[in-house]
């Protein structure tokens, strides 16, 4: 991997942890594609005794789902600490001088590196958490070592076009990434192929937002912790002549009184085979030459 696209993780759980307050006011595209997750589990007829919501946020998808699924445990793991202080604001206080990593159903932890048993879980459930991992092949090896067998993957991650007019307008300005990189829908296919997923399903669609103005743009992004976080961004300040540019740029993409940010949604699901194997015995595996 390119070291100039590689994403800080320090950085990014400072900035998720900053903006845990500000998050719900501005997540309403988040919120928006969770229902939309949620209605194509309308058409999946599938009782999952454990779900774990990757990247859970402030838990909106949580609750959702317990809603959806009043008789499965869930579980939420996320990268910053504050965001699940706020998924969970009915904790009696002597709980909240846990750990939460103690606290069973909410865990701390980074989804490239899931803290769980193999084989421990019937769902899991990914509401644009996917592109904050710098490596989708060993994110998705991990999400399949502890998903159960026939269990469901599902998830949402942004594509390569997600805040192409930012990119554009402010990429042209100097040599610097502005806008973080996002993976091309048909290779995180593969990557599940790779990861022995079977019968994927993924599609995508353009959702855009529109704006009075580039700072409203960049104010809601902020409260989202949607920050510049790879090694390779600019480091200093923008110059006032350079930033002008850029603005002039965008200024320029204005329609209808309103300037648009793109976000290219990437969906998937998929299924952990059951493996025939799984059930022979150590001596039948050695007879037959298997791994044991």
């Amino acid at each position: 991997m390119i070291s100039e696209q590689i994403l800080d993780k320090k950085l990014l759980r400072a900035s998720f942890e900053r903006a845990a307050g500000s998050y719900d006011q501005a997540a309403v595209l988040q919120r928006e594609i969770s229902h939309r997750m949620l209605a194509r589990l309308e058409y999946i007829k599938y009782q999952p005794d454990v779900i774990l919501d990757a990247g859970s946020g402030t838990g909106y998808g949580t609750q959702q789902l317990t809603k959806r699924y009043p008789k499965s445990r869930l579980i939420a793991v996320d990268i910053a600490w504050t965001m699940l202080t706020h998924a969970r604001p009915n904790t009696a206080w002597w709980q909240r001088l846990l750990p939460l990593q103690q606290r069973g159903d909410y865990v701390c932890g980074d989804i490239e590196q899931l803290p769980f048993k193999n084989e421990s879980v019937g769902m899991i459930w990914s509401n644009l958490a996917l592109q904050w991992c710098n490596d989708l092949q060993h994110t998705f090896a991990e999400m399949h070592r502890i998903l159960r067998a026939d269990g469901l993957l599902m998830f949402s991650t942004f594509g390569p076009d997600t805040l192409k007019e930012l990119r554009q307008s402010f990429g042209r300005i100097d040599g610097y990434q502005h806008v973080n990189r996002f993976a091309d829908m048909h290779d995180i296919g593969d990557l599940l192929l790779n990861n022995r997923f079977s019968t994927p399903v993924m599609d995508m669609e353009y959702i855009t937002l529109t704006y009075d103005d580039v700072i409203s743009v960049m104010r809601d992004l902020k409260a989202i912790g949607a920050h510049n976080v790879i090694q390779g961004r600019r480091q200093g300040l923008m110059g006032k002549n350079q930033w002008q540019q850029a603005l002039d740029a965008y200024e320029t993409l204005r329609r209808n009184g309103k300037l648009p940010a793109t976000f290219e949604v990437v969906y998937g699901h998929a299924w952990k085979p059951f493996d025939p194997r799984s059930i022979l015995t150590p001596e039948t595996r050695r007879q037959l030459g298997l791994p044991p």
